[in-house]
């Protein structure tokens, strides 16, 4: 069995179970989206994933929709208290579990960024895509959202490089505390990451 075909089997036999005990807590996180934010429940989003395949990624919605009138423009403004719990709780991930049931995504890769970012790797950036993207990574257990994006895509790349069940196994344990802790969830002063550019220094 290759190292991705075990790697698939260990994201099954922990992903199923979660995704049914999870459930209840789901519609119950559904419902609370339902009235605090409106509908639709669920944000989705095309990503690329193993290979570069794009995929539809599924969370649960966290932020209002832009609204001029009631100046929710930025997404600082757009994202209510109730959101930030949710992020910070990692609970809008919640619905990403049916992903990696269906092969999307796997529990523990690279984080899946914007289909846009494809073509602003460097070669050796787009190694990130030779195993599919997981729920949490290296780079997440490692600073999650605060860091560069150059330490992130390194991280990435020597993930793709070392990757084991064993390791895997310790970065999921890493990243339940990271989530109780509440942990680098989000860089200073800003509620999601800056807009990766593209490598190089002229395009930094």
């Amino acid at each position: 069995m290759s190292r991705l075909d075990s790697k698939r089997a260990l994201d099954l036999a922990l992903t199923v179970p979660a995704f049914v005990l999870s459930l209840p807590v789901q519609a119950a996180v559904a419902g609370a989206v339902r009235w605090k934010l409106g509908s639709p429940v669920l944000f989705s989003q095309e990503r690329p994933g193993l290979n570069g395949q794009v995929f539809t990624m599924r969370k649960f919605r966290s932020m209002h929709d832009v609204d001029t009138s009631r100046g929710l423009v930025t997404d600082e403004e757009r994202l209510p208290r109730f959101g930030q719990i949710l992020r910070s709780t990692s609970l809008d991930e919640l619905p990403t579990l049916w992903n990696i049931i269906r092969g999307d995504m796997s529990l523990v890769g690279p984080r899946p960024l914007l289909v846009s970012y494809l073509e602003r790797y460097s070669p050796e950036q787009a190694r990130r895509h030779e195993v599919r993207p997981g729920l949490t990574g290296l780079a997440q257990v490692s600073g999650r959202n605060t860091l560069s994006w150059d330490d992130r895509f390194a991280l990435d790349v020597e993930y793709v490089n070392t990757h084991s069940l064993v390791g895997d196994l310790k970065i999921l344990a890493r990243t339940v505390g990271k989530v109780l802790r509440r942990e680098g969830v989000a860089e200073s002063g800003s509620v999601t990451m800056t807009e990766f550019k593209g490598h190089g220094e002229a395009r930094k």
